[in-house]
């Protein structure tokens, strides 16, 4: 049986995560009445008590540090890309309205991390690095409802309710902390509050009310500030609220009253009520429309749910959908049926119903070029899994060369992939520099950095594909294993006689910058000035 995500995590990380989530699987805060009678807006909180944006940066690191190497950790490039483009006028209205600093780029990670988890969820960790459930993008029905999560998120980080939770944590007996915490999340995973009651006694019953009331503050303010920020982005308000039917849905909790202290939010039926309010009372400016179209997000729904599965019964009922109905329907739920249809078939190695499903939804896709262009690159990853050359009347070299030419991220890393299997010479050195270029722009991405490693490997370049991969490590904050595969690079570089001088430069640099980089993360996370931190390099 497949241990839960977090699960596997130690105690200190799934404590820190525990008090920083919107928990859209379970039920909410209610949102403020949307303005005081004068019309101002309702005050902030606080700021972010004792501490610093840089320990808040470290400690988001490090968790995210764990995350990326847990196998439920998921690197999609078409959802990654998806999810940025209701991500990117969120946060620039933050900056707009002020929510954030000027230089908030560099001063927090502002990462999106997907993680193939089925429970409609969302989170929030310190530093800016924001989490989002496969579930949660197969539920969402519109890119507003999903703005309005990230919206939420984003209002937790830029409000810095993080830093105050652990501030005032710092303040209680470590062992009346512990206490709590695994009351809670006792509660949160048998979704039974008795056995949260048990684990609660004495004293520290005490410590988590004050804990849960906090909270409730921090949801109220987060709903404020999240709602303003996704109306002036361009997105519906509405948003918000249709999401609650589905969280009502989705959270099975009764509304009995049992056990009132350990809901840090309360019902969403609340909170519906009091975001209509919010709509009924602010009537904001009508913006351009903002995101991903409606086919679009179909599609890109459908896929979380498939990519979310790992089941081959559920797969094998996803790729038969639909086959009944061969009328060729434009609306997102057709989409939605066949693009799932197609990916569960071509993940089964079904050639055959990939192709029929391939072709039943070219025939269902709308004049949209970014619900094509998704569609085109669902065939280019069809055909690399059924190891076929053609579907559905399309043509992999031609998919491949188109891919390799478009502007966005997804298409070059699924270009680029399908370059290198089977390789093609003059596709691999198209995607080599397109990737170079890429990366010299974005240092961090790390599928793009993979997939030049892939295509290094292709080509004979066995150093570079080793560089790459370290970059890859550094990306996902391994210093230590990005320093290991460096210096294997830097090794194998030197026992080549005709290897370029360019090339072991740049290794070298790479390698003492790591070094560098590791010895600050050890001090930092000691907190203490020793003679190895100290002794000058």
């Amino acid at each position: 049986m497949r241990v839960p995500f977090r699960s596997r995590w130690r105690p200190w990380l799934a404590a820190t995560l525990l008090l920083t989530p919107l928990a859209w699987s379970q039920a909410q805060a209610p949102a403020d009445p949307p303005q005081l009678p004068s019309g101002r807006a309702l005050p902030s909180l606080g700021d972010g008590g004792e501490m610093t944006l840089g320990e808040e940066r470290r400690i988001g690191d490090q968790i995210a540090r764990s995350i990326y190497r847990d196998p439920e950790y998921l690197d999609d490039p078409l959802l990654a890309d998806y999810l940025q483009q209701v991500w990117r006028p969120l946060l620039d209205s933050a900056l707009a309205r002020g929510e954030l600093p000027p230089d908030a780029d560099q001063r927090y990670a502002w990462r999106l991390l997907l993680l193939r988890d089925p429970s409609v969820n969302a989170f929030a960790l310190p530093g800016g690095y924001l989490g989002v459930h496969l579930g949660l993008l197969a539920t969402v029905s519109s890119a507003d409802e999903l703005a309005s999560v990230l919206a939420h998120e984003l209002s937790h980080v830029s409000q810095r309710h993080i830093a105050r939770l652990l501030t005032q944590q710092s303040r209680q007996a470590p062992w009346m902390i512990a206490s709590m915490l695994l009351g809670v999340l006792a509660a949160s995973k048998s979704k039974n509050a008795d056995i949260g009651n048990a684990a609660i006694v004495g004293g520290q019953a005490l410590a988590m009310q004050t804990q849960l009331n906090f909270s409730r503050d921090m949801e109220r303010e987060a709903d404020r500030v999240g709602y303003g920020i996704m109306t002036e982005a361009g997105f519906d308000g509405a948003g918000f609220a249709t999401l609650f039917d589905k969280l009502q849905q989705a959270s099975r909790l009764n509304d009995d009253g049992a056990f009132p202290y350990l809901r840090s939010h309360p019902l969403s039926t609340e909170r519906m009520a009091d975001m209509r309010a919010r709509l009924a009372l602010n009537q904001t400016p009508a913006h351009d429309r903002v995101g991903p179209s409606p086919a679009l997000h179909a599609l890109m729904s459908a896929r979380a749910r498939v990519l979310g599965e790992s089941r081959i019964e559920r797969l094998q009922a996803l790729a038969q959908a639909g086959r009944s109905n061969a009328a060729p329907l434009r609306d997102p739920a057709t989409l939605a049926l066949r693009y799932a249809a197609t990916l569960a078939a071509a993940q089964l190695r079904d050639v055959g119903t990939a192709q029929e499903q391939l072709g039943r939804l070219l025939a269902a896709l709308p004049d949209d070029a970014a619900a094509r262009q998704a569609v085109d690159l669902l065939a280019l990853e069809a055909m690399q899994l059924t190891q076929s050359e053609r579907l559905a009347g399309l043509e992999r070299a031609t998919l491949q060369r188109q891919a390799l030419a478009a502007p966005e991220r997804a298409a070059l890393i699924l270009g680029a992939r399908a370059a290198a299997a089977p390789a093609d010479a003059r596709a691999l050195d198209s995607a080599s520099q397109r990737l170079q270029t890429w990366l010299a722009l974005h240092p961090d991405d790390i599928p793009a950095w993979q997939a030049l490693a892939l295509v290094a490997q292709q080509q004979g370049q066995p150093v570079r594909a080793a560089r790459a991969m370290a970059e890859a490590q550094r990306a996902q904050l391994d210093l230590a294993g990005a320093l290991s595969r460096m210096k294997s690079a830097q090794t194998l570089a030197r026992q080549q006689g005709n290897m370029d001088h360019a090339e072991l430069s740049i290794i070298d640099a790479r390698t003492r910058e790591f070094e560098r980089l590791l010895r600050e993360q050890f001090c930092e996370e000691r907190e203490q000035r020793d003679a190895v931190c100290q002794k000058p390099r």
